[in-house]
């Protein structure tokens, strides 16, 4: 197994292709880190630590940042508007024949034109996000009080950040190997570990001992879980009729259905949403109108409550998770796919009876996989109570993400390699 992997490491660095292709990816990933470290001018950085540590929400939206958010510097949106944009436009397929039909039945010109509705949708998204967290810091001091031209540039500056991350994303999509949007979250995570290993040095206390080692236990028990699930399938078995290969028929052949289809989709969804009482807290605090300053008290009181903001995102995260599989995943366009190739499963008519059952199994994965990811997105939580250490850093939210991305980039690789060698 060790021989088999230093002798695929040695094709990589061989192969003139393969080695263009993760070398590309590392020169796209030092522009977006040197893009991380310029700051927006008339940051306190203190002030700023100082909030994103006693902001869990905020922690956990960085993550999507690509660590750009908790420095407030020119990509602080990260990728999360394109995200959001492409989530949004998704889940509209189900109230529009038309976005349906392009997305699900006009094949790659289809799906190209869908991602370019997305791409325009990001520019709006990133204005609003923008607008939101510049208000945000504001109140809380951390950046003075922008208005007119200084706060239309700095905007504008956020905006063309996040496109701007899109298009180095789409980049490594083309010319790279993996997802280029996942892996740009991925390397921001992967570069703030350094920072938090040592944030946790310096708050090491030998009196909680028992906690870091219970947090310990956790994290592990949380990578196996992630790795399990995210590798987890339910086959479906089909059988094909008339279908002959050597002389001999066929046997039955198996459609796997993943436990976890929808990724970490709705998760960022659901953090979208759930920033949005943080910032109505802060606009609406000082307000002259008394119903303005209750929505205020509200959604202060949704985020200053742990509890509270822990079942509230557990179960916006279940929904988007049965929304987002319900748009991506038809049973009815399966079965008409399965029907057209000769093949059908095995006692059950097909058509519509197909239809039937692939959407009962669906139903059933999906809900172990919404269950699976709430808990993943307020694990961080739980963690903290739970021990009481504080520092949590890289959360299961942030888990999932790395295992999904190297998981991803491990089989294009191989599917790489496999193909060169024959």
């Amino acid at each position: 197994m060790i021989g088999e992997f230093f002798s695929r490491l040695k094709l990589v660095a061989t192969d003139h292709e393969l080695r263009r292709k993760v070398l590309f990816i590392f020169f796209i990933l030092a522009v977006f880190r040197a893009l991380a470290a310029i700051p927006v001018p008339g940051v306190d950085a203190s002030r700023l630590a100082a909030f994103f540590a006693d902001s869990q929400l905020l922690s956990i939206f960085n993550l999507f940042s690509g660590g750009g958010l908790s420095a407030f510097s020119l990509v602080a949106l990260g990728v999360g508007p394109y995200i959001t944009a492409s989530i949004i436009l998704q889940l509209a397929t189900m109230m529009f024949p038309r976005l349906k039909e392009m997305y699900h039945e006009e094949g790659q010109s289809g799906r190209r034109r869908f991602a370019q509705y997305a791409r325009v949708a990001t520019v709006p998204i990133a204005a609003l996000q923008a607008v939101g967290i510049i208000k945000l810091l504001e109140s809380q001091q951390v950046l003075p009080a922008l208005s007119g031209s200084a706060l239309a540039i700095t905007v504008v500056a956020m905006v063309a950040g996040s496109v701007f991350l899109m298009w180095l994303g789409e980049l490594i999509s083309e010319f790279g190997i993996g997802n280029g949007v996942s892996i740009i979250i991925f390397a921001g995570i992967v570069a703030g570990l350094p920072q938090a290993v040592t944030q946790l040095q310096l708050a090491y206390d030998p009196s909680q001992l028992p906690s870091y080692l219970v947090f310990g236990a956790l994290a592990i028990a949380t990578v196996l879980g992630v790795v399990a699930v995210t590798e987890a399938e339910r086959p479906i078995p089909v059988a094909h009729a008339r279908q002959v290969i050597g002389g001999r028929s066929a046997g039955p052949t198996y459609v796997p259905i993943r436990l976890n289809q929808a990724g970490v989709m709705p998760i960022i969804f659901a953090l979208s949403i759930m920033l949005v009482p943080r910032l109505l807290a802060s606009a609406f605090a000082a307000s002259s109108h008394g119903w303005l300053v209750t929505i205020s008290d509200w959604s202060r009181a949704l985020t200053e409550n742990q509890w509270l903001y822990g079942v509230f995102y557990f179960l916006l995260v279940v929904a988007f998770t049965f929304f987002y599989t319900a748009v991506t995943f038809e049973p009815d366009t399966m079965a008409k796919n399965l029907q057209r190739s000769g093949a059908f499963v095995p006692g059950v008519r097909p058509g519509e009876a197909t239809a039937e059952h692939i959407g009962k199994i669906v139903a059933r994965t999906t809900a172990v996989g919404a269950v699976f990811l709430g808990l993943v997105a307020i694990l961080p939580l739980v963690a903290s109570g739970a021990t009481g250490v504080q520092q949590v850093y890289l959360g299961g939210t942030g888990l999932l993400i790395v295992v999904n991305v190297v998981t991803d980039a491990i089989k294009r690789l191989d599917g790489q390699i496999t193909m060169r060698q024959y």
